[in-house]
């Protein structure tokens, strides 16, 4: 199973890596950077793959040792991070109603469902179609851009306004769009949605409020198909010791909507078919630490694992200081 990362070496270069999970990770020579690769790839008509293959291997490189070191950088970035959009949909697993819909309970009656658990209802419905056919939508959220992207390794940022901030352990795809305005998916990755599920609980309305944070990608982008089973472990480690752990699952298999049917419904929207943007697109989870009555604090490390991903995802959570906005009229 073909695996892709950008790592840097001792002064900060970066390169691109291709790695099967088994033998040596091999420099993939001739390319700058995971979107130099996949352009070319798309220009000449190739898989990634293919595209590897021609560019040809230079150096072996140590990923423990890179590891280590802090020197795996985010799978994929854009040249401007402004045109890398972050989004993606929730209530598309099995059992992930369960912790939402705790929530928003207590303002409905026990014979009405709560919106949240309708939505998953459509999912388990209509999310899974036949082919030729067009499924039920998703809820879909904005996360902002690639500036709120942060690698393994790196510290998740809380607002200083925010009540909560809290791990979601699921699975992304990074998209690339072509120049005729074809989103191709240059591969899944593990991910870190982080969120503040405090201010989602206070009202469901404040949904987008609480999804505009930092996240997560891990070190691999596999390429080609995601497995249909997919199943990791979330755990928060605080002083070293874990203070939640628990299994999560994903893939088709643990979801009420097909991969094909969340991406229809992301990119049937023209805006985000635009020549040269970069998306990553996160699936949603039904693993909270939140869930469980679990309150993160500052320090507070997220580790999330899952075959068939070699390499864990690892961040730390930090509060920024308070930054006072001041609106000025022109």
């Amino acid at each position: 199973m073909l695996r892709i990362l950008q790592v840097r070496d001792g002064a900060g270069a970066l390169s691109v890596v291709a790695w099967d999970g088994e033998s040596a990770a091999r420099v993939v020579k001739g390319v700058s950077s995971t979107y130099d690769l996949a352009s070319q790839a798309i220009v000449a008509g190739q898989t990634l793959r293919e595209r590897i293959d021609a560019a040809g291997f230079g150096d072996t490189v140590d990923l423990d040792k890179a590891a280590a070191e802090g020197r795996i950088a985010l799978p994929i970035t854009h040249p401007d991070p402004a045109h890398f959009i972050v989004a993606g949909t929730g209530l598309t697993h099995l059992g992930s109603a369960d912790g939402r819909d705790k929530m928003h309970k207590a303002a409905a009656s026990t014979e009405k469902p709560t919106d949240s658990m309708r939505m998953f209802l459509m999912g388990v419905e209509g999310g899974k179609p036949k082919a030729g056919e067009t499924g039920v939508q998703p809820e879909w959220f904005y996360k902002g851009n690639g500036s709120q992207l942060r690698a393994t390794g790196e510290d998740l940022v809380s607002p200083a306004f925010a009540l909560d901030g809290g791990e979601e352990p699921e699975l992304a795809a990074i998209y690339l769009i072509g120049q005729d305005g074809t989103p191709f998916r240059v591969g899944f990755t593990l991910a870190n949605e982080f969120s503040d599920h405090v201010t989602e609980k206070g009202n469901y309305l404040w949904l987008a409020h609480s999804k505009l944070r930092q996240a997560a990608l891990g070190p691999e982008l596999i390429v080609g198909d995601l497995p249909d089973h997919v199943e990791g472990t979330s755990r928060v480690l605080r002083d070293g010791k874990a203070i939640f752990e628990k299994p999560f699952l994903s893939g088709e298999a643990n979801m009420s909507h097909t991969i094909a049917n969340l991406e229809h419904h992301n990119f049937k929207y023209e805006i985000f078919r635009q020549p040269g943007d970069l998306h990553v697109h996160f699936f949603g989870t039904a693993t909270l630490s939140f869930s469980e009555g679990i309150k993160t604090e500052p320090g507070d490390v997220f580790e999330i694992a899952a075959a068939p991903f070699k390499l864990p995802l690892s961040n730390r959570l930090a509060v920024e200081a308070a930054k006072p906005v001041t609106i000025k009229s022109l």
